[in-house]
């Protein structure tokens, strides 16, 4: 999507709340013994009250409102029986539509006890994800983003989950441009026009490469297996700079 006008902004803006919102309290709500459905019935009853729908059930009919993934998982976690524990890293990612417009994000929550390793690694996850929105500028390449992150990995001795990558949205949760890498890709020729709209979401990793599927057909794990963090914000290139639609 690319808007053209301020009532598409609005639009793109007010859903963008809506998912930050959702996804501030559910960070706040976790606690040991919770289950993550129950994790998830709560963004659901957050989203069903601003009018909103789960984008990935709308979308792709995700069996949850919003993905939870716990440790070893990384991304697209299926909300159900699995009970948080002390010193867990959970990742919650929370997409909707609201009035045709879609919002995405993303953030990974420790839970006390936080071993200090891991405390780093969420601390660098949000400064890899903000060295990528620095990146965005009209006119400029949108492989830009991943070399900025890359670059900002590398010094921290970090590796990159390499076929999980940002994307469009806007009109739908997943749109051109697709397969932004928040890694370094040369092949990438790829012109950033103002008023495009698109996610950063890098996953940052003490050692994982890949993101592999497990059987449920969902459920993402690292390859190999090693601790990795997700944030995530959707925005809109401008030529004053990048506006961020996904604050709460």
């Amino acid at each position: 999507m690319t808007i053209t006008s301020e009532e598409e902004l609005e639009g793109l803006k007010a859903i963008g709340r809506i998912v930050a919102q959702v996804l501030a309290a559910m960070g706040a709500a976790i606690e040991p013994g919770m289950t993550t459905a129950e994790l998830d019935a709560l963004g659901r009853a957050m989203l069903e009250k601003e009018g909103a729908r789960s984008a990935p059930e709308l979308a792709y009919k995700f069996p949850g409102a919003t993905c939870i993934s716990v440790n070893e998982e990384i991304a697209h976690g299926i909300p159900g029986d699995r009970i948080i524990r002390a010193g867990d890293l959970v990742n919650i990612d929370v997409s909707a539509e609201k009035d045709g417009f879609f919002g995405d994000t993303g953030a990974s929550f420790p839970v006390p006890p936080v071993k200090s390793h891991v405390a780093r690694l969420c601390r660098d996850g949000k400064r890899a994800m903000w060295e990528g929105i620095r990146a965005v500028k009209p006119g400029g390449r949108l492989n830009a983003i991943g070399d900025s992150i890359e670059r900002f990995a590398d010094k921290g001795g970090y590796t990159l989950i390499r076929n999980l990558a940002s994307h469009g949205v806007g009109r739908s949760l997943h749109e051109e441009p697709e397969g932004i890498s928040t890694w370094r890709d040369p092949s990438d020729r790829r012109l950033i026009h103002e008023g495009q709209v698109f996610t950063i979401e890098p996953f940052l990793s003490m050692g994982g490469d890949y993101a592999a599927e497990l059987d449920d057909g969902w459920t993402l794990v690292s390859d190999p297996s090693a601790p990795t963090v997700q944030y995530e914000h959707s925005l809109v290139a401008t030529k004053n700079g990048p506006v961020i639609l996904t604050l709460a």
